[in-house]
């Protein structure tokens, strides 16, 4: 039994794993995060009881008038296949009796057990995904964890495990994808590309825009080929055995999307975008020709960048280091990093472009652009990994502003979760445009443990209306003593186990150190000898 201990504790996957369920199970505040999520559950329910798929009296700020008249929301369908065990679940839970005080309260036990269950699931299989991955590009088992926990606690991915939007899980289809797919490229595993192609295709379920992920993976592999110098006969029967597998798994999940859409809006020809845009149309005659397209395009293009409330930069500083090490020490990347940087920042700037003229181009209620999340991610949680492999070939400057963004992309991500989500928009409605919401975050937790939201200008009638929410912790152990809806008793010993949970947490982090200090998973390999031999033959030039 205690060797067998051992052994776990000395597996870092499983400790990886241990450190993710535990922050995403502190880090909830039992909201669904949105009203779109809260709209998308609606849509969950109604595909397993008599439930309408949109509430009546959300149309028609919300909803497209589809086949025999009915309304339906207009997104895909993907997040509320996720939800759907856990919508189950969570409807015969909150019938039970010892829950019957909850009956009005808002979250309520239903989207409690959505928000849990969905978030701590998506939470921990992306950050074992990301450690699986980084083993593949051939990362040493401790540039590895750095990496996961880069994407863990230094990426908006850490405000999204709190505030569940589509994002989250966007990142996981399409970090997975990448992750088998490569792991084919460098194997031969047929196993793993199916597994790949099935992910990258079920993003399509989610949002129709992740084509363009599912095209950053077929531009991966290619970049790969092309600067190992795969050429003529080998690159074709590559080419062949990757597209025979991908095509029918990409068909797949764009037919079950057509018939999702057959069976709401009576066509397979369009997106629910062109729907809902000739319907608002016909509801306010004002709107121009071209909604939801009117954005202008210069807009759209540098909001991402360079505004105050949207920049990537500030969400996301480590796509700074991320940049800064791509232009040091680019010629010293091995080609799968070139490849994958590549791919990455061909991405971020598809998704740009695309969104750069819809009328509501940064996802407004959010924090950032949700639009990006996934690019920005994928390139920044690479910055440390690449950091420490590098970091001999830098100046002593150079890692030292690394470790610097590193602490202030942690520290923004922290910030972003310890208070209500939307605090900053909510408080914008007087503070006016622009504002510099990261900066104004901080403000905000300043005031609140100061005592001084009113005097310093925070509060205005919407957050009065939010009552205890902008003022309190974000966690739910500390809203439900501040609602009152447990006893006394009851909130006192679930904010008593809420810093239990965050002590087990930083021990096991503590551990996670120490071990990578002693070496403790050098050991650890990610494939098989033969395929690594296989892999370095083809390399054409010797790196590092």
């Amino acid at each position: 039994m205690r060797a067998r201990f051992k052994k776990l504790i000395d597996n870092p996957v499983f400790l990886l794993g241990i450190v993710a369920f535990l922050t995403a199970l502190l880090v909830q505040s039992g909201e669904l995060g949105s009203i779109d999520t809260t709209r998308r559950l609606q849509t969950t329910h109604s595909f397993w009881t008599s439930a309408p798929p949109v509430v009546p009296e959300d149309y028609p700020d919300f909803g497209i008038v589809g086949r025999n008249g009915r309304i339906y929301a207009w997104y895909g369908m993907g997040q509320c296949l996720l939800m759907l065990p856990a919508d189950i679940i969570g409807t015969y839970l909150e019938r039970l009796p010892v829950f019957a005080n909850f009956a009005d309260h808002d979250p309520d036990i239903r989207a409690i057990v959505v928000s849990y269950i969905t978030n701590i699931l998506v939470c921990a299989l992306t950050v074992l995904v990301c450690f699986r991955f980084l083993l593949l590009l051939e990362f040493t088992p401790n540039q590895c964890i750095a990496g996961a926990f880069t994407l863990l606690f230094g990426t908006t991915f850490l405000h999204y495990t709190q505030n569940m939007m589509e994002n989250n899980f966007l990142l996981l289809l399409t970090l997975t994808g990448l992750c088998f797919q490569y792991e084919w490229l460098r194997t031969g595993s047929t196993r793993a590309l199916l597994i790949g192609s099935l992910a990258l295709g079920a993003n399509v379920l989610t949002r129709l825009t992740t084509v363009l992920d599912i095209a950053a993976a077929g531009l991966f592999i290619l970049l790969i080929l092309s600067i190992e110098n795969v050429r003529g006969r080998e690159l074709l029967a590559r080419l062949w055995e990757y597209i025979r597998v991908v095509a029918p798994c990409y068909a797949l999940f764009v037919l079950i999307d057509r018939l999702y859409q057959y069976l709401r809006f009576g066509t397979l020809w369009n997106t629910y975008l062109s729907v809902f845009a000739e319907q608002q149309r016909g509801l306010d005659p004002d709107l121009p020709p071209n909604f939801p397209w009117t954005t202008p395009l210069h807009t759209g293009v540098l909001g991402p960048l360079i505004t105050r409330e949207k920049s990537l930069f500030s969400y996301d500083p480590l796509m700074l280091l991320t940049i800064l090490l791509a232009i040091l020490i680019w010629r010293r990347f091995r080609p799968e990093i070139q490849a994958y940087l590549t791919s990455g920042f061909c991405l971020l700037g598809a998704y740009i472009l695309f969104y750069a003229r819809y009328y509501d181009w940064s996802g407004d209620s959010a924090w950032g652009d949700r639009f990006i999340t996934t690019p920005v991610q994928l390139l920044a949680m690479l910055s440390i990994p690449l950091l420490l492999r590098h970091r001999e070939s830098l100046r002593k400057i150079a890692c030292q502003l690394g470790i610097a963004l590193a602490a202030v992309s942690v520290i923004v991500q922290l910030a972003s979760i310890v208070l209500w989500h939307p605090l900053e928009i909510q408080q914008m409605d007087t503070l006016g445009h622009p504002t510099f919401v990261v900066g104004l975050r901080f403000k905000n937790i300043t005031a609140v443990a100061l005592g001084k939201v009113g005097q310093w200008g925070l509060s205005n009638k919407l957050t009065h209306e939010a009552g205890f929410h902008s003022a309190t912790p974000y966690f739910l152990p500390f809203l439900l003593k501040k609602d009152g809806s447990v006893s006394g008793a009851t909130a006192d010993a679930l904010v008593a186990v809420w810093f239990a949970l965050l002590a087990a947490l930083m021990s096991i982090l503590l551990l996670i150190r120490r071990k990578a200090q002693r070496g403790d998973f050098s050991a650890l390999r990610p494939l098989r000898a033969g395929a690594l031999d296989g892999m370095r033959m083809r390399r054409s030039h010797t790196i590092e």
